[in-house]
């Protein structure tokens, strides 16, 4: 093989990532388009059967929440794991108090944050830097996954990311953005009321829930950090709301 094949490749594939910061004009959506994105988006997020594969996105997504907190509160990332039945941890020091506390909130709230993110930046005409973001971000997790499961997951999600960047028009990444901003929200959602359902009927579980260690580690009850979890994501889907509503053409 010649040695110029991958160097032109890997150039292709930089300059579409670089074309991806160029600003574009907000599209103007019909309501039978937006109507068929959110159908897309449920259908990713609601199913048990593609939930099975989705939701191991959106643990991937949780679990960086937590990394990205645990980086910007100064402690050191050993790495994190994700778990086919959508388990996730995350393993990092640093100095107890509050880094700790930071870290541990931002998990559950983080898919909500990052679909409003992904909204906003259709609207604002950003969604090929938000792609681009996106593509990059996954490339770097790679460093902290520990299992094959995580891997696995996150060269899916790359590939895909990738690929878009590579191959879609900006009509089609707009889209695609839009309908994984929006299946985000909605399995933030999902994955709150699970947790949630820790603290009522499956208290067996209380072991896996953020917001029973947090309270742990803290002394607040767990219902506060469970209002906490409640409180971000429902602003994020009301400004998700607000955004999708001035897109209608």
């Amino acid at each position: 093989m010649n040695i110029d094949q991958p160097l032109n490749a890997a150039a292709d594939w930089w300059h579409a990532v670089l074309a991806g910061f160029v600003r574009s004009s907000a599209p103007a959506v019909p309501v039978s388009v937006l109507a068929a994105i959110v159908a897309a988006a449920v259908v990713l997020s609601i199913p048990r059967a593609s939930w099975r594969w989705f939701g191991l996105y959106v643990t991937f997504v949780h679990e960086l929440g937590h990394a990205f907190a645990a980086l910007m509160a100064g402690r050191y990332i050993h790495g994190l794991t994700i778990g086919l039945d959508h388990s996730g941890q995350l393993v990092s020091s640093g100095r107890r108090g509050f880094s700790a506390t930071w870290s541990g909130f931002w998990g559950y709230p983080a898919p909500a944050v990052v679909g409003a993110a992904l909204v906003w930046s259709v609207t604002a005409g950003w969604a090929g830097a938000a792609m681009s973001i996106g593509a990059l971000v996954l490339l770097v997790a790679l460093v902290f996954l520990r299992n094959a499961t995580g891997i696995l997951v996150a060269l899916a999600s790359a590939a895909v990311a990738q690929a878009l960047v590579m191959l879609a028009g900006p009509a089609t990444v707009s889209y695609v953005v839009l309908a994984l901003g929006i299946a985000l929200g909605v399995g933030s959602v999902r994955d709150f009321f699970k947790v949630a359902a820790v603290h009522t009927s499956r208290r067996n579980r209380l072991a896996s829930s953020d917001a029973w260690i947090l309270s742990r580690s803290t002394g607040v009850p767990s219902f506060v950090w469970l209002a906490g979890f409640a409180l971000v994501i429902a602003a994020c889907a009301a400004s998700s709301a607000w955004l999708l509503w001035g897109m209608v053409a």
